[in-house]
């Protein structure tokens, strides 16, 4: 892929500190328009507000700050649900929470530990790049340690299991599945790939904040659930699954993807959570405030956001505060369009959020395991809750 002159700045641009893109980054690389790849992709930069760009024009606007939805191959996502939605029976969740004594034992079984060495090992690929064979080979690795926690867990003979959702970009997204009693299903996902928006074909993407941190966080809280007979032998309410999604840099491309598939097949999501990035907490303790959970209220299914704040208070060993994202700032933007109730929780305020992702200086030593596990203890306690639930 050719660069204009400033191709200098943007090999440099690995010192750059983005959180989706900051002020200061606008405009800072300029593609020359003809050489960019000429392939139009259709985004969504908000409801209903669609252009078409090029794959170069994609990666402007997300260094311009432009969150957006790529729905070339989705356009179509939401329509069944929303035809039928004068006639679906709204979600009631809890009044409060129920299973302390039940989880005490699951939450004391966390560790950091568990979540520091997958994350290790995780950015030690190039990058995650959806495109890329790295972005492939991460994606197996992923999917062999998901495998093993349930080998591990004696969890293979109860129906319990994890496989690709494979895409034609090469990077698979995976689902672990954990049988319940109806096929009614909480989901938890956080996205597995990264990108240097700079070069992305070319430059190192780490992404241990974004989403390495999410994605190792509900791998530990994966594991913890698995060590509950009553959750591994399906006595539980509902059908759980963890979703690790590819590509959700490139517009939300696989959990978009998910989300049609089991919107054509009729599949009853009653919830979903979004963890993306869960590990950042120096620039709250920065601004003088204390340690605590953003909860996004913008874009989100409300009466689900107002039970994941019961789930933090009675469950975590710091506080939430609100905040918000924009339009399709992550997966759950899909669920959501798609029709099924969805939620983001993410390390702190957004302003506040990490500034070295997307760059080849989103690393482990800015990150902190404590914080992700609070993260993990919301994780956990959210879908064995949900799980048991009359949803």
């Amino acid at each position: 892929m050719k660069f204009s002159t400033v191709t200098t700045l943007a090999l440099s641009a690995a010192s750059v500190k983005a959180r989706f893109v900051e002020q200061y980054e606008l405009n800072q690389v300029v593609l020359d328009g003809h050489l960019a790849g000429s392939e139009q992709f259709l985004i969504e930069l908000a409801p209903g507000e669609t252009r078409w760009v090029t794959e170069d024009e994609k990666w402007e606007l997300r260094r311009n700050g432009k969150n957006f939805m790529d729905i070339t191959h989705t356009p179509d996502l939401g329509t069944i649900n929303e035809f039928y939605a004068d006639s679906k029976k709204e979600t009631s969740f809890p009044s409060k929470t129920a299973y302390e004594k039940e989880l005490k034992p699951l939450l004391d079984n966390l560790t950091k530990s568990n979540m520091e060495d997958n994350l290790k090992t995780f950015t030690a690929f190039h990058t995650r790049y959806y495109k890329s064979d790295y972005g492939a080979q991460s994606s197996k690795w992923l999917l062999k340690n998901v495998q093993g926690l349930i080998k591990d867990a004696g969890a293979e003979k109860y129906g319990v299991h994890a496989e690709h959702f494979k895409h034609p970009w090469g990077q698979h997204s995976i689902i672990a599945t954990i049988p319940g009693k109806s096929n009614s299903t909480v989901v938890v996902g956080a996205h597995q790939d990264s990108i240097n928006l700079w070069l992305p074909s070319i430059l190192s993407a780490p992404g241990a904040d974004d989403d390495g941190s999410g994605t190792v966080t509900i791998l530990e809280a994966f594991r913890a659930l698995l060590t509950s007979t009553a959750v591994v032998e399906g006595n539980a309410t509902n059908t759980i699954e963890f979703h690790w999604y590819s590509a959700e840099e490139g517009g939300l491309l696989g959990s978009q993807a998910i989300f049609q598939d089991y919107e054509r097949s009729g599949r009853d999501v009653k919830a979903m959570l979004q963890q993306d990035m869960t590990g950042y907490v120096q620039g709250t303790l920065d601004a003088g405030k204390p340690e605590s959970v953003g909860v996004i209220t913008d874009f989100v299914d409300p009466n689900l956001t107002a039970f994941i704040k019961k789930v933090i208070t009675k469950y975590c060993q710091i506080p939430f505060v609100e905040t918000k994202c924009g339009y399709a700032c992550s997966d759950h933007a899909s669920a959501s369009k798609a029709g099924y109730p969805s939620a983001f929780v993410i390390e702190s305020e957004f302003a506040d959020s990490d500034k070295h992702i997307h760059t080849s200086d989103d690393t482990i030593k800015y990150l902190s395991f404590d914080h992700m596990l609070q993260h993990a203890r919301l994780t956990l306690s959210f879908v064995y809750e949900l799980a048991f639930a009359e949803l």
